[in-house]
């Protein structure tokens, strides 16, 4: 069931959400080569920790860090650990605060050094799919247009669309109703109401769009090791468009 915000409820929501965002860029500040994925989870969880908030995705189904650390072909949920960032690489950070009963979510990918033309247009396009997205959102649009613009602009590139991960509502909890894919059909879905709240994460692949899980039952890969890319920011749905609140 899709739980729609009050506005008391959103203005709660605002603290967390803007903790995710600052975290991601002072994370996004120590990404340069010879730092340990590791290393960016302990930056990010001491940041959230000062200011008043908890990090949520650390236990999370016994996930154990604060952070995701996706580096190239790690399209989500990379597990921070001893792995050394390399010119050339790039890191997609994905991360989660909980502050005044509420989470807020949001992930970047971020280059390591000199990245390749491949590299840096798969960056570019992933973010451009969520601009696109919310564009012309509002309330009464139909949810599936979401990941059909996201789909659309992504294969317009020649890149692909993951189809086992998805976006998501938000709030007390930290995924709630209703999933939003990054694929489908325009005109379809549930028709989304004002001051519902999600998560809106194009993740984005520069090959085909199969990916597999590793053994450490989290880290997804690309089947093809090709790069991926993950954009991603908490969206309130209005009745002229969206508010974000992660930016």
């Amino acid at each position: 069931m899709i739980t729609v915000k009050t506005e008391q409820e959103i203005d709660l929501m605002r603290e967390p959400c803007a903790i995710v965002r600052d975290t991601l860029a002072y994370v996004g500040s120590k990404v340069r080569p010879g730092v340990t994925t590791a290393e960016l989870d302990a930056y990010a969880e001491k940041y959230i920790r000062s200011r008043g908030a908890e990090p949520s995705c650390l236990g999370y189904s016994g996930y154990p860090a604060s952070i995701c650390a996706s580096v190239n072909e790690e399209v989500v949920h990379g597990i921070p650990g001893d792995r050394v960032l390399r010119s050339g690489d790039i890191v997609s950070i994905d991360l989660c605060a909980y502050k005044n009963g509420f989470h807020g979510d949001g992930a970047r990918t971020f280059a390591v050094g000199e990245i390749d033309e491949e590299k840096s247009k798969l960056i570019r396009v992933t973010e451009e799919c969520f601009w696109k997205a919310v564009e012309n959102l509002r309330a009464g649009t139909p949810l599936f247009d979401i990941g059909a613009i996201v789909q659309q602009h992504a294969e317009e590139n020649g890149f692909s669309v993951v189809r086992e991960f998805v976006g998501h509502g938000i709030g007390r909890e930290m995924h709630e109703d209703p999933s939003v894919p990054n694929y489908g059909k325009r005109g379809t879905g549930v028709r989304l109401r004002a001051g519902t709240v999600l998560c809106i994460e194009p993740m984005i692949l520069a090959g085909k769009r199969y990916v597999d899980v590793l053994d450490d039952g989290w880290t997804a890969v690309t089947c093809d090791k090709k790069p991926a890319a993950h954009y991603e920011n908490t969206v309130v749905i209005r009745e002229d468009g969206v508010e974000i609140l992660t930016i």
